[in-house]
């Protein structure tokens, strides 16, 4: 049965006006695309001559400032009279509870915590910073007593009035995301980080020499296997049953700097169903040549030293002659994929030499999100602390957590470079599971633990070639889940974006040029190394954010990239079925149109056509300009008919609104729950097969939408182009001989291989750069 209809659910885009680029902002503010928040800063500096050392009144010294009901505290200073401490507190305007702000001394005594001292400011006093990254100088004060008599010691000191555009903004104490993490560090601020810069290392595996098996009146049946981290890789068995055998096979990986792992080879010997190590060595990474095109590296002889079973003993060498030899080096002119291809954010290769300049600036302002459910439970009553992550390129952004909120305000604005404008950026809302004492995630309120994972909230995925430049895109996107329950909106969240670029030319011009690297055209990967590959890259980038300070942890990064959306589902079969009937539906209604032509419906209409075909009959050179023209005036008639929105996660076209429990029961049932193994293996063989069916489905769909983005103004500067062309042809057409231009036409496509170039030609890297509606599907 379908599970319950979301007629009522609005998933829609809507059209936002905040107040953001107000007049009373500083011209210097580049935080134009989200609303001014104003904060009170605290700076707390340093103090002296706290006590004096080495006697009984020796403390641990901290400052505590209170506002109202907030309170932050510094980190606490061993035994020392002159502490430092360079602390800020950003208090929000909007919940300044009180008219003076209390910073006191306290200290760490054997018998408990003392107050020693306090400076009381007066809120109303504290100047306003005109530019946010002018420093205020701090200044000493007084420490006062409970009844306003001086005690011992200084405090240094700044408080001002700013906003989020402050260059302390980043590292400050926030009251509104007062948060800490098991370990005591505060993990609830906002954060950019770099993915690892990421090689694709290939192994090519020639032959070995002088095996020497156990028996030695045997034949080896040798296969050479390749470990680097928790990846293995082996080659076919060798041809060759001798003690110098042959391979000449290609193993891949996916190495990240700076290069920690070890690149482990082993020779084994094949015996009924066991495996015989021969021999062992281990290669350093960093001691490997880096290539930028594909010309072979010299081959090296590799000593192979007899493995040793426990471990614990030294190696030793198998013999004088027992060698391996290998071709061992990082390709860095791929770019390696960590994303799915239809929505990638960056497709540069590996190597800074062979980057091409950039073509514009993205800007994304994350306003606020409203409508979050109540993901976890603490104190006996629902919570949710809520954090935004973005990813374009290597660079990720993460925004502050907001502490017990379902309507978070985080107007946060990050700017990245753009190298082609046919990429995709990925916004996501996650739950903070991570914050101590504030209970886990689907838990009673008993703390994070260790094993909680940060929920997800939804995501969206918004096209930059999809957006015209230096426009201002100000929209509320639902933030949508596909759950085992079935669909759900879980809330919607407030964008503002802007694609600026520096040369509309450069832009123009990459349209023309391949998508990826010279290397994927001039020696492609596979599809199933490419698979393979997208795993370790994947795995490789989750495992370095999730040792940053905060973490970016590992089932965040993996939503984030999508890992796992090529696996079966038949739901997701039914949305590309949809989309490629939907794509020929033009087809079937021009057959419609020429049935009723062909009976005479419509006299008129019909003796339309016998004049124009006449006249095509009798002046063959007018098909193809007029059928140009007429694309041309397609495309312009169009134009009032373009989308002025976005493109967004579209429910319908996923299948996603009435989508049947068992098919929710299959894609998110992985592995299968299936008692028996005979249908467990039928089921999961099922999936695999079917899953390759997706994909070409899938890629026929992409490119039908392709041609359809041609005259529907999806991409602004691609229609833009070939209607252009179009008019241009048909002007060149018209004047030029009909025979000459299909003569012409037919010797170009049958030039000789010599005149062919290896990489695509510029039609068809226009066409493989048109949008399509993956970017839609959930």
């Amino acid at each position: 049965m379908p599970t319950q209809s979301l007629t009522n659910e609005d998933f829609s885009l809507k059209h936002t006006a905040p107040n953001i680029g107000a007049s009373d902002r500083p011209a210097t503010s580049a935080f134009d695309l989200v609303e001014q928040m104003h904060y009170l800063y605290v700076r707390v500096v340093k103090a002296k001559d706290l006590f004096t050392e080495n006697t009984d009144d020796a403390y641990n010294p901290y400052v505590v400032v209170s506002l109202g009901n907030y309170k932050g505290i510094t980190i606490p200073i061993q035994r020392n009279p002159n502490p430092e401490w360079n602390q800020v507190f950003a208090f929000s305007k909007n919940r300044i509870q009180s008219s003076f702000i209390e910073i006191s001394m306290s200290g760490k005594k054997s018998h408990g915590d003392e107050i020693t001292g306090k400076v009381i400011y007066d809120v109303n006093e504290a100047p306003k910073r005109v530019l946010p990254d002018s420093p205020l100088a701090p200044q000493w004060y007084k420490l006062k007593g409970f009844r306003g008599e001086s005690v011992r010691g200084e405090l240094m000191l700044a408080v001002w009035m700013g906003t989020q555009a402050d260059e302390a903004f980043p590292e400050a104490w926030h009251s509104d995301a007062a948060g800490v993490s098991g370990d005591g560090v505060v993990n609830t601020k906002s954060k950019v980080y770099l993915s690892p810069k990421l090689w694709y290392l290939r192994v090519t595996v020639i032959g070995a020499q002088d095996l020497q098996p156990k028996d030695k009146n045997r034949r080896p049946e040798a296969f050479v296997k390749a470990e680097m981290g928790s990846f293995t890789m082996r080659t076919k068995l060798s041809l060759s049953k001798s003690a110098n055998p042959v391979w000449n096979e290609d193993l891949m990986f996916v190495a990240a700097e700076p290069f920690e792992e070890l690149l482990v080879i082993t020779v084994e010997d094949k015996i009924a169903n066991k495996e015989e190590a021969l021999g062992i060595c281990v290669i350093h990474l960093q001691t490997l040549e880096r290539r930028l095109i594909h010309k072979p590296v010299d081959a090296r002889w590799y000593n192979l030293e007899r493995p040793v079973p426990n471990g614990n003993e030294q190696r030793q060498d198998v013999g004088f002659n027992s060698k391996l030899q290998l071709r061992v080096c990082l390709d860095g002119g791929y770019h390696v994929l960590d994303e799915s291809t239809h929505y990638s954010s960056d497709l540069r290769p590996t190597v800074k030499q062979l980057w091409k300049p950039g073509i514009g600036v993205l800007e994304l302002g994350i306003l606020n999100a409203f409508g979050l459910p109540l993901m976890k439970t603490r104190d006996g009553r629902g919570a949710t602390d809520a954090y935004c992550v973005a990813k374009y390129g290597p660079k990720w952004v993460r925004t502050r957590t907001i502490i017990d909120s379902t309507s978070p305000q985080w107007n946060e604005q990050y700017t990245w470079e753009v190298f082609d404008p046919c990429t995709v950026i990925t916004v996501g809302v996650f739950d903070n599971c991570h914050l101590q004492g504030r209970g886990g995630c689907g838990g009673s309120g008993s703390g994070g633990g260790g094993g909680a994972k940060d929920s997800r909230i939804g995501k969206i995925r918004i096209r930059l070639s999809t957006l015209e430049t230096d426009r201002v895109y100000t929209y509320s996107y639902p933030l949508l889940v596909l759950q085992t329950q079935g669909l759900k909106k879980m809330g919607e969240i407030q964008l503002a974006i802007r694609f600026s670029c520096s040369s509309f030319f450069n832009l123009l011009q990459t349209y023309c040029q391949p998508i990826l690297p010279r290397m994927h055209y001039l020696h492609p990967l596979s599809i199933y190394q490419l698979h393979y590959l997208r795993q370790q890259a994947t795995r490789a980038i989750s495992l370095r954010l999730a040792r940053s300070e905060p973490p970016l942890r590992m089932e965040v990064v993996e939503y984030m990239l999508d890992v796992g959306s090529e696996k079966w589902s038949t739901r997701r079969s039914k949305a590309n079925c949809n989309r490629i009937r939907e794509v020929f539906s033009a087809l079937a209604s021009i057959c419609k149109w020429f049935n009723l032509i062909c009976s005479w419906e419509k006299p008129v209409w019909t003796t339309l056509v016998h004049i124009v075909l006449l006249m095509f009959i009798l002046y063959p050179q007018m098909i193809l300009p007029t059928v140009l023209l007429y694309f041309f005036v397609v495309g312009v008639w169009n134009y009032r008919l373009r989308p002025t929105t976005p493109a967004h996660m579209d429910t319908k076209l996923s299948h996603a609104e009435e989508v049947r429990q068992d098919e929710l029961d299959e894609e998110f049932d992985i592995p299968t729950s299936k008692p028996a193994d005979a249908i467990k293996f039928r089921y999961e063989r099922l999936r695999s097969i079917a899953g390759n069916v997706q994909a070409v489905a899938g890629d026929l769909a992409t490119h039908g939408e392709r041609l359809q983005s041609l005259l529907n103004w999806r991409d602004p500067r691609a229609t833009a182009l070939f209607v252009a062309f179009c008019l241009i042809a048909s002007v060149v057409l018209y004047v030029t001989s009909f025979k000459l231009v299909v003569s012409s036409l037919v010797f170009y496509m049958l030039r000789h291989p010599k005149f062919r170039r290896s990489v695509p030609s510029a039609p068809l890297n226009f066409f493989r750069r048109l949008p399509a509606r993956t970017d839609s599907l959930l």
